[in-house]
Formats: structure tokens, sequence, C-alpha cells
């Protein structure tokens, strides 16, 4: 009887020693991206543009940092079609849909859709995410939380994604890991750029 148990417990105290070591030696959120990044691939995380939100006003009071400390008021992106994303360099999932953000946005450089990567890592991490940024040669604008933060971008999961129309109004969410570098999302947002 005690040894059918400890047949069954051994493989969860493997999983849990194994979680635990990786959680320590701070390698979970590279093994968590990795294993999101390879989900992606699959095409089972592709973003879907057919499911426009109702349409929700945009807060653009608010101020946010670029990487080198300089503060910028959110009120010079009214009037473009703005992708946000808010990420933090600890996040597995962020992580693992950031290459897929960096090939859309070398996609669509010529239009006017505005990427905003908003990270909620702590300020004093702004050496990490710069680092992070650097090392995984993304050239997307990076920018930083400088305080307050309207309500519909403090949320509870990260990533989460905002499509903003020209217009100011919220026409998409997506909560968690997705494929943005599809060509329906490319012609999504070119659309939304002729409107």
């Amino acid at each position: 009887m005690i040894a059918r148990f400890f047949q069954f417990i051994k493989p969860i105290l493997v999983t849990l020693i194994l979680v635990g070591l990786l959680q320590v030696t701070g390698l979970w959120g590279s093994a968590s991206a990795m294993a999101q990044l390879l989900v992606i691939k699959t095409g089972i995380l592709n973003v879907d543009v057919d499911e426009v939100r109702k349409e929700e006003d945009f807060d653009y009071g608010f101020t946010i940092k670029d990487l080198q400390g300089n503060r910028l008021s959110f009120d010079q992106y009214k009037g473009k079609v703005l992708f946000i994303n808010l990420w933090a360099t600890w996040c597995g999932p962020c992580k693992a849909e950031m290459p897929g953000i960096q090939s859309l946005t070398e996609k669509l450089k010529d239009e006017q859709v505005a990427f905003v990567m908003l990270s909620v890592d702590q300020d004093i991490a702004k050496t990490k995410v710069s680092a992070y940024i650097e090392k995984n040669n993304f050239s997307f604008p990076v920018f930083m939380v400088t305080g307050y933060l309207p309500e519909i971008l403090r949320v509870s999961s990260i990533p989460t994604t905002f499509i903003v129309s020209k217009d100011g109004k919220i026409i998409m969410k997506e909560v968690g890991t997705r494929n943005y570098d599809t060509h329906k999302m490319a012609n999504f947002l070119i659309k939304q750029t002729s409107k």
C-alpha cells in the first residue's frame, strides 16, 4: 500500500522540485517563455480580429517615460491607431509573444500605427528592461509606467494588448499570449488607419 502511494506521489514530487528549482534559479520565466513560444508557433494562439469589442473611450490623460527617463504625455498619440502591449521582463508569456510583435512592427513601419510596449516592471528595473530589449534586438518603442494609469490599463493579468482607433475608442483587448504576426492582424490595423 505504501509502495503504491510513493509510486503515485513520486512524479508529483519530481515536478514540484523541478518547478521549485526553476523558480529559485530564476529560469522559470525563460522556461515558460519557451513553452509559450512553441505553442504560438502552432497557430493556436493567433489573435482573432473578427472579435471587435464594444467600443469604449480611451483615456489619454497620463504620462509614460522612455528608457532614457524622458517623460512623455500620452496625448501625443491622439489621432493615431495604437497597439498598446502591457508586459514585464519576469513574464514568460509576455516574452513569448514579443518576437511576433517585433515582426508586426517591422511590417507596419510605414503605416500610421503607433506601437507602445508598456513595461509594468518597477522603475528600479529600468536597466533590466533596457538590457532585455537590447539583448533581443527589439526595435519597437518601449516605455515604463510613471504612476497614474487609466483604469482600463490597470490590468490583473499580463500580457494584455489593446488596439485603440484613431478616434480614441478601444476596439480590441486581448488578455494572455497571442500571435499578432498574422496577415489578418496586419490588414486589420492598416484598415483602421484609413477610417
